[in-house]
């Protein structure tokens, strides 16, 4: 794993892959660093089987949730 990735916690699971590319471009456009995890899996299994993981850094759950809720 590098070092981007050390201390990356997950922020939410979603079961709907374009919900999840609009969560990370809006965390994105506000400059918090994630990445999904599954994004994939997602289109092999069905709805839900294996929810798409939007990942954060630890130090940036607060901020980053508060950009997804006030949304």
């Amino acid at each position: 794993m590098d070092s981007a990735n050390d201390s990356l916690v997950v922020l939410k699971e979603f079961d709907n892959l374009m919900m999840a590319e609009i969560a990370k471009s809006m965390l994105e456009s506000a400059g918090i660093y994630c990445t999904l995890y599954d994004e994939c899996m997602s289109a092999l299994y069905q709805p839900m089987a294996i929810p798409v993981r939007l990942m954060v850094r630890a130090e940036d759950v607060e901020a980053a949730d508060s950009i997804l809720e006030n949304r």
